[in-house]
């Protein structure tokens, strides 16, 4: 008999312009199962509300699609471990928001960036990302939705670049309902070597000690256009960085993955090289194992 293996929903970062529910539309045409979006404009510290209207478009447009999970990415400026205290007290400001408007949006995940600890110590910036969540979600029902911690490259003084950066913080955020996003690109860069089997299934085995796979919801499926440990975040095409095409299908065919959304976060410089990198990602998880 062949063998069966679950395979993942794939989808892409979907743009926003005309509305957010425009997002689920392309997501839908291209044949997609799962979408990640902004909520807003992700650099700028302003947002505009959503409206009753909004909101309502939005849901409707959900049942119609079918998409799902939905994944909201926060805004850039977010900086959750910051030592800096106004720019703390912004970021915390910024992310509430961006929680509210998740809820609103009736959206499973939320993706944010633990932060960077610049003027403090590691375990500083673990804590002040900690208590800056709980600090953001005081008081609101968060209902199906689900903070989902990013693994970074660990560029400058990025805190989350280690997976055992992010179980710290869930530690510390016991009643909220965290779990991860995994970043390919971001882990190889931060000195995951994933480009081999051995490689893989070692990562694979340090996600299972620190967050635990199940954690793991959505996956950012990237190839790096820079080197293996060179801490630096560089997203690139897929099969034309320096991970490669048979190090990302394993990724894609991993049975500890399956179960997470995968979502591209390639370089938006060509709608056709989107769509290239899709069919690249659809190819992967249609093929059967060897």
């Amino acid at each position: 008999m062949p063998r069966t293996r679950k395979t993942p929903r794939i989808g892409f970062h979907a743009p926003i312009k005309g509305g957010l529910h425009q997002a689920l539309l392309i997501a839908r045409d291209t044949g997609c199962d799962t979408v990640q979006i902004f909520s807003r404009n992700p650099r700028g510290w302003m947002a505009k509300p959503l409206t009753p209207e909004d909101v309502l478009l939005f849901l409707k447009t959900r049942r119609v699609t079918k998409i799902s999970p939905v994944v909201i990415h926060c805004n850039y400026l977010v900086n959750l471990a910051a030592a800096d205290e106004p720019m703390l007290k912004k970021s915390r400001d910024s992310f509430r928001e961006e929680v509210e408007r998740a809820i609103l949006l009736g959206v499973e995940y939320l993706v944010v960036h633990p932060g960077s600890a610049r003027g403090a110590g590691e375990a500083d910036g673990i804590r002040a990302c900690s208590q800056s969540i709980k600090v953001a979600c005081r008081g609101l029902k968060l209902g199906k939705l689900r903070i989902l911690l990013e693994n970074t490259a660990g560029q400058g003084d990025c805190i989350g670049h280690r997976f055992e950066h992010l179980r710290e913080i869930m530690d510390h955020c016991p009643q909220i309902p965290l779990g991860v996003c995994f970043d390919t690109a971001h882990a190889f860069t931060a000195g995951y070597d994933i480009r081999e089997a051995d490689g893989l299934e070692a990562l694979v085995d340090r996600l299972k000690g620190t967050v635990g796979t199940r954690s793991v919801r959505a996956i950012h499926f990237n190839d790096s256009r820079v080197a293996y440990n060179s801490r630096v975040d560089r997203h690139w095409h897929i099969g034309e960085g320096h991970i490669g095409s048979d190090a990302l299908r394993r990724v894609a065919q991993h049975p500890k993955l399956a179960h997470a959304a995968f979502i591209l976060e390639t370089p938006y410089d060509d709608p056709r090289a989107d769509l290239k990198n899709l069919n690249m990602l659809r190819s992967f998880v249609d093929t059967e194992l060897p």
